[in-house]
């Protein structure tokens, strides 16, 4: 199984497990919600704000940063519900870089601005 498969399936899943252990011990997500994060405190938020989670792939690339990191690009459909049942989809691009085979850093790039005000409500409410 790809990397990219096995990170959107443990995703849609919202399998912690699965998910950070595609990481790299000290691997960290960086969120324009959430900040910069170990991979396991990212996953464990993101899950417990959300309802579920649908996802459909729109593309991948490969490459190498300029400081000789592997990169992978998985470009992706989030159909995401918040936890309190809120419709917030968006579509992202999560640039991964690579070392022997985990990821290091994945950084999450989206416009926030259509789910902002939906995802502090729903961050806030009981």
């Amino acid at each position: 199984m790809s990397i990219t498969t096995a990170y959107l399936a443990a995703l849609e899943a919202s399998d912690v497990d699965a998910v950070t252990a595609l990481f790299a011990p000290d691997g960290v997500v960086v969120s324009p919600l959430y900040g910069t994060n170990p991979a396991r405190e990212f996953y464990e938020a993101l899950f417990a704000d959300s309802e579920s989670s649908r996802l459909t792939l729109l593309g991948t690339t490969a490459g190498t940063s300029v400081a000789g990191a592997e990169l992978l690009t998985i470009w992706f459909h989030f159909d995401w519900t918040l936890r309190d049942g809120t419709a917030a989809p968006f579509d992202v691009v999560d640039v991964l870089e690579l070392r022997d085979g985990l990821i290091t850093t994945l950084h999450i790039l989206y416009d926030t601005s259509p789910l902002r005000a939906d995802f502090d409500r729903s961050r806030t409410a009981t």
